[in-house]
């Protein structure tokens, strides 16, 4: 028998809270698996890198570029190709791919049932399409397969995975299953307008040293930190359990586990947010794969982007991977020589990040209004192995001509890759003496 997979995905996760401080259960599991340590998202922002991972296309090839823009009908979902294979699909948490992002137009359930036909084609259903709108911290309700709402009274993330936990054991083994599990945690609470860690545990991190790349910069860090690292915490405890059960189940060792998550945080230090910025703190991710071919303990530092994960998830279960999927399948050894990211809402930008650069440019263009554009300004430029915590662009530095030149070819070439057309790019310097 093909083996079980579980998709374990966070919400906004920095990668440097994968330690053995806050997450010795995925040290553990990392153990025995891979651990990715340059693993990118390849959209900054919630709707947009789900959408990626639904599809295998870039945010812009499956039309979901905006938070609000419903899954398209005319892309295969990952699930259905599941399903065609002979697995069981369940989905658990968030899934924010089912109403549009204008109010009062087009259709809307972001507090009650997503039909059947816009949940991607996965069968067992404990979600709801935005779980911020139907919970809190604590307490909140999600919808099963039937449209019948089930209330929850406890800390998010445990509820959400006590679903996860409830689907394995009542699972009869007959065919292999394909579980997507989507934590809310550790994002904030919109209406609350805060990060909401587990009471019991939050005054524990109080003290938990601040990452080097937002000291330096004004943003909410201080304030929110300790809630923040706290709710990853106990995502980690939820993923011990969800491992136990497992174990207990006897199915562990035939289940591959992937744990990642949309995108990272970098609490309102390059905009008035928290995300849909190209610096690392908002797009670096943590990344392990453990069963199947991923086994051993080690770690890979190849460059890895989130639109990696759809061909990787269907070559462990033997299906067919598309054509039209973008990204490289893990399983295999083909190396990348950058990450590509489109950046929306806050801005229409598009970055490369390679192993020793980050080159980002934006459009004249408002993000909240356009997606795309056939002339783009060069944006940032940081040379990451002098400044990993990307203080100095030198965009406009004479210096770095040629290497922002290579980056720009390189760029273009992806976005070309993702379906775009060619666009013109115009050099800092020429703005400057312009």
């Amino acid at each position: 028998m093909a083996d079980n997979i579980i998709f374990y995905f966070s919400d906004q996760q920095r990668w440097d809270t994968f330690n053995e401080t806050l997450m010795p259960n995925l040290t553990e599991l990392a153990s025995d698996g891979v651990s990715f340590s340059d693993a990118y998202t390849c959209q900054p922002v919630c709707g947009p890198a789900r959408a990626c991972l639904q599809t295998g296309e870039y945010a812009t090839g499956s039309g979901a570029y905006w938070n609000g823009i419903p899954l398209s009908s005319d892309i295969k979902p990952l699930a259905e190709h599941f399903n065609d294979a002979g697995y069981d699909t369940a989905y658990i948490g968030k899934w924010h791919l089912a109403s549009d992002r204008f109010p009062g137009m087009g259709f809307h359930c972001e507090k009650t049932a997503v039909p059947e036909e816009k949940r991607g084609g996965y069968k067992y259903w404990r979600a709801a399409d935005v779980l911020e709108f139907t919970s809190h911290g604590y307490d909140g309700y999600v919808f099963d397969e039937n449209n019948n709402r089930i209330d929850f009274k406890g800390y998010r993330a445990d509820c959400i995975n006590d679903f996860a936990l409830e689907f394995i054991e009542n699972h009869n083994g007959e065919k292999p299953f394909f579980m997507f599990v989507s934590q809310l945690e550790p994002h904030h609470q919109n209406d609350h307008n805060r990060f909401e860690g587990p009471v019991d545990t939050v005054n524990k991190f109080r003290n938990y040293p601040l990452p080097d790349d937002l000291t330096f910069l004004d943003g909410d860090y201080e304030k929110e930190y300790p809630d923040y690292v706290s709710a990853i915490n106990r995502l980690d405890d939820n993923l011990g359990r969800l491992i136990e059960c497992l174990k207990k189940k006897g199915i562990y060792e035939n289940t591959v586990i992937i744990y990642t998550s949309d995108h990272g945080c970098h609490f309102k230090t390059r905009n008035a947010e928290y995300k849909r910025s190209c610096h690392d703190s908002a797009t670096h991710i943590p990344l392990v794969i453990s069963g199947g071919a991923f086994k051993g303990g080690k770690t890979d530092e190849r460059m890895v982007s989130l639109i990696d994960l759809p061909p990787t998830l269907l070559s462990l279960a033997g299906i067919e991977i598309p054509q039209h999927y973008k990204g490289n399948d893990l399983c295999g050894k083909t190396e990348r020589e950058c990450v590509f990211m489109q950046i929306s809402e806050s801005q229409v930008g598009r970055a490369i990040r390679t192993k020793d650069y980050k080159y980002s440019v934006r459009a004249p263009k408002n993000g909240q209004m356009c997606h795309s554009s056939g002339i783009y300004f060069e944006d940032y430029l940081y040379d990451l192995k002098k400044d990993p915590c990307e203080k100095n662009n030198l965009v406009k530095d004479k210096e770095y001509k040629e290497i922002r030149e290579k980056l720009k070819k390189m760029l273009v070439h992806e976005m070309v890759n993702a379906g775009e057309k060619e666009p013109v790019i115009i050099s800092a310097l020429k703005v400057k003496q312009a």
